[in-house]
């Protein structure tokens, strides 16, 4: 078994299906984007989701990924060993092309060849056929071709291998599992059992049925393959452990808690366990905030969630004595250190990220302290009555109001002889979870269920007018709250407004919505989002900050000017930078997705390699040229073949009406656009790109600025490179000469310590290892080499290979508690029998590691350094049985 960091896994996921023609489509947003009914992404495939039903996927059949999922419906399970709620889940589809043959295939050689197991320690489970789908014998079949031996093969039944929903796709599954060298714990052990023998791996689903309504399976034109792996869990395994909290994803954060508080990981449970909670919750909440849809904590949606992530994490904190301060270092370190390859939008946005997270924890210290007076308000009232518990509505009032944790209420309770009604509290918490699921997700910041919708007079909808003005007045048509039409909203309460007429744009097309104000006599009504709601209607989503709002009332709605216009201004740079790459690219260069908001433009288009600098250069320079020409931009609604035919490029794969909207921009850019635009391109003022890069096989991203962002960008470079000349004792003129000088330098020191290290492990070897040793007419040279690491070894070993060529060399070496194993045979000692993988496979357990390779060289690690005198002699016993 082969050892990784999550850095290297990630990749080596990504290359090991580049490989067999996937493509990378990249990670989403972990904000759903409502069309699956949850608040998160909370699986790899979830986003695919229209694909495996059958739509075609723009970037082909054959699709892999890394995707980061959240799931809370266990969060009361976080602090143990294993249960997390962010994570990241390593996917590959196939839509309709290969099928069980080649998954089970390649499977088998992820496993073996790139992961470094052995086929005497995999398992795998297939269907075990029921009433309504038989046996799958196939799966079974090729899982045995591949190379799993039939004695590991496991059928069972569908509550264990089965995968569907309530309708539609569906079909077996087969999931991997690795044996652990420990008896059974009885005559039914096997995979699916708690006693740890069986550790999963992954699953392979083979969708190659439909589900009817009325319970019956037909076999599917399309059969897919969704194949899932948990990162985290895979990571910890192939590092010799089952707690994720050890892997490097965690153990940064936990020895820094470690170091705050002078607790010891893993020496006192309770206190482990809050380490374990603080450490997840954070680490949500970092990824949460510096997402794409930059999600904030809220009393509603996916922002309650993240607020109780928040919450809880500063509770914990407390417990272990870590001051706010000390928990937003503890955030910095997952930006910084652990995820800064992985996650390069928590680079970006790292000020936002800790600035939002600190403001929540203040809020929430503040918060805490308003529960302490209710909850004492409330247990009086308790104790007047005579009462012995505290009921679960009431804690959960508390919980749910102020924040206010249970397990606190329960101690605090318990010390005044009051018990707490958990089991009341667990239900009223349920009903919170059910209304989150039964909620629309089509808003980040607050959940709306249909029936709320299904309320509303099929005759109301929203006219749209921002095109020409962005103020209107309209009656408020509709008040919406959670699954309720309400009459009125007050002050601090968040609602959705529905007008019969809206100067706010709604997002869609990659345009994100407008956000301003809406007035009436007795109330104002901050718009934080505008969305597209069905039945052609407008969803104003906000809270009030003024008075009252009520339904009916003549309302005044102003779009916030100064958003709108840098929102227009990225969105009319998006369409020149589009036609600017067709100039010098080619005309094979087609949109492939955009996104803009007041801040940056995103572009994607389909090319086929990197860009080079004079080619990036030559493109931001036709951009700016056109912003100088002031070219007027203009509009126009035609039917969609006369916009064709009239040069107006149209996306592919988009779905148009009868009628379009052509954005013309002087004679150099046409294109179908509903979203909003500047009057003259000279009003964008500047463009800059920020980046180029790949996010999938023949699809390149763009990311820019406009206007007075470019502006920030460059005070902000400024102050940079004044701050790294101070750092190099420079100035920003002779900069660059002392980075230069500085290299060689490094250069030269590193080609010194190579030197160094390679004398000294040639000495090491010299001072341990005796003369070869005749194991059955073999030279066997076995050495314990200090200090050397797995490269060093692998150097040595060619040396001594050359000194005995017909004979066998083991070196092992320790670092700390790590030890490395490296074994290589000749030619001639193979023709005698011995075998490199095999003798490292049954030495390695002696220093608590595992491994194995081919039969002329193999290696392993371990962590048991005091195991080496052992492994040394059995190494010697295990050659000797190898022998012919």
């Amino acid at each position: 078994m082969k050892q990784f960091t999550s850095k290297e896994l990630r990749k080596t996921w990504i290359e090991f299906y580049k490989e067999r023609g996937h493509v990378d489509v990249g990670a989403v947003s972990l904000v759903s984007d409502g069309s699956t009914g949850v608040l998160f992404n909370v699986a790899g495939m979830q986003p695919l989701m229209p694909y495996l039903l059958g739509e075609k996927h723009p970037l082909g059949t054959r699709l892999c990924n890394v995707q980061g999922c959240v799931r809370t419906n266990d969060i009361e399970s976080v602090g143990d060993k294993s249960h997390v709620t962010f994570f990241e889940m390593m996917g590959s589809w196939s839509l309709g092309d290969y099928f069980k043959k080649e998954r089970c295939r390649w499977s088998y050689e992820l496993l073996t060849e790139v992961f470094g197991f052995d086929a005497d320690h995999l398992a795998a489970t297939v269907f075990a056929g029921d009433e309504n789908a038989p046996r799958d014998e196939e799966g079974a079949q090729y899982r045995i071709e591949s190379g799993f031996k039939k004695e590991n093969i496991f059928y069972l039944p569908a509550e264990d291998n089965w995968w569907g929903l309530e309708y539609g796709p569906c079909g077996p599954d087969s999931e991997m599992f690795y044996i652990a060298d420990v008896p059974d714990c009885g005559p039914d052990c096997g995979p699916g059992c708690s006693c740890g023998k069986y550790t999963e791996l992954g699953n392979d689903v083979f969708m190659q049925y439909e589900k009817h309504k009325d319970g019956s399976l037909t076999p599917l034109k399309q059969k897919n393959v969704d194949t899932g792996w948990g990162l985290e869990r895979n990571l910890a395994f192939l590092n010799g452990t089952k707690d994720v909290y050890r892997t490097d994803v965690f153990w940064p954060v936990i020895q820094k808690i470690e170091s705050l508080t002078g607790a010891q990981y893993d020496a006192d449970e309770e206190k482990t366990r809050s380490m374990r909670i603080l450490a997840d919750h954070l680490r949500t909440a970092v990824m949460l905030i510096g997402d794409e849809a930059k999600l904030l904590p809220d009393n509603t949606g996916a922002g309650y969630i993240l607020r109780r992530l928040i919450r809880r994490a500063v509770r914990h904190g407390r417990i272990l004595n870590i001051t706010t301060a000390q928990m937003i270092d503890l955030a910095s370190i997952y930006i910084d250190a652990v995820y800064d390859d992985s996650f390069p939008l928590l680079v970006k946005n790292r000020t936002f990220v800790l600035q939002e997270l600190q403001k929540e924890m203040e809020r929430f210290e503040s918060t805490l302290e308003n529960g302490m007076k209710e909850f004492k308000k409330t247990l009086e009232q308790v104790k007047g009555a005579g009462l012995k518990t505290l009921s679960g509505e009431e804690a959960f009032h508390l919980y749910d109001t102020f924040g206010f944790p249970l397990e606190l209420t329960v101690e605090m309770a318990a010390e005044e002889g009051i018990s707490v009604d958990e089991e009341g509290f667990a239900k009223e918490s349920e009903k919170q979870k059910e209304l989150a699921r039964k909620s629309g997700n089509f808003s980040q910041k607050h959940t709306l269920s249909e029936e709320a919708l299904k309320q509303l007079d099929d005759s109301l909808t929203s006219a749209f007018v921002g095109y020409d003005s962005l103020t209107a007045k309209s009656p408020v048509a509709a008040i919406l709250s959670e699954d309720a039409v309400r009459e009125e909203v007050k002050e601090g309460e968040s609602a959705i407004l529905i007008t019969q007429t809206t100067p706010f744009y709604a997002t869609m097309g990659g345009q994100k919505g407008d956000v301003g104000l809406i007035r009436t006599k007795d109330g104002e009504f901050a718009v934080e989002e505008t969305v597209h709601l069905a039945g052609n209607r407008i969803g104003h989503v906000g809270r009030v900050v003024k008075g009252e709002i009520r339904a009916a009332e003549e309302a005044e709605l102003l779009v916030d000017t100064e958003e709108r216009a840098k929102t227009c201004r990225n969105h009319s740079a998006t369409h020149l930078l589009h036609s600017a790459l067709r100039e010098v690219l080619g005309e094979t260069v087609e949109q492939a997705g955009s996104y803009q908001d007041p801040e940056r433009t995103r572009f994607d288009f389909s090319f086929g390699q990197a860009m080079t600098k004079e080619e990036i250069k030559k493109v931001e320079s036709i951009v700016n040229r056109k912003i100088a020409e002031n070219l007027p931009v203009s509009t126009q609604v035609m039917g969609i073949e006369e916009a064709k035919q009239s040069g107006a490029i149209a996306l592919f794969g988009e779905k148009y009406g009868a009628d379009v909207r052509v954005v013309s921009m002087g004679d150099f850019s046409k294109e179908l656009c509903g979203g909003t635009h500047v009057g003259a391109t000279g009003e964008i003022l500047n463009f800059k790109i920020l980046s180029e890069n790949g996010i999938a096989a023949g699809v390149r991203r763009i990311e820019a600025l406009t206007g007075t962002n470019v502006n920030a960008y460059y005070d902000q470079l400024e102050e940079e490179l004044h701050k790294a000349a101070g750092l190099m004792k420079a100035t920003p003129a002779t900069l660059l000469e002392r980075l230069e000088k500085v290299n060689a330098e490094l250069k030269e020191l590193k080609n010194e310590n190579e030197s160094l290290k390679a004398r000294a492990a040639k000495e090491a070897l010299n001072a341990s290892a005796q003369e070869a040793e005749d194991v059955g007419g073999i030279p066997f040279v076995a050495a314990h080499v200090p200090g050397v690491d797995m490269n060093g070894l692998r150097d040595l070993g060619d040396q001594m290979k050359a000194k005995y060529p017909e004979g066998v060399v083991l070196l092992v070496s320790e670092n700390g508690d790590r030890v490395s194993l490296m074994t290589m045979a000749t030619d001639a000692a193979m023709q005698k029998g011995a075998h490199a993988g095999n003798l490292i496979k049954e030495i390695a357990p002696l220093v608590g590691g595992g491994g194995g390779g081919r039969p002329n060289m193999a290696q392993a690690g371990g962590k048991n350094p005091a195991g080496i005198p052992e492994l040394l002699k059995k190494a010697k016993e295990v050659l000797q049985s190898q022998i012919n």
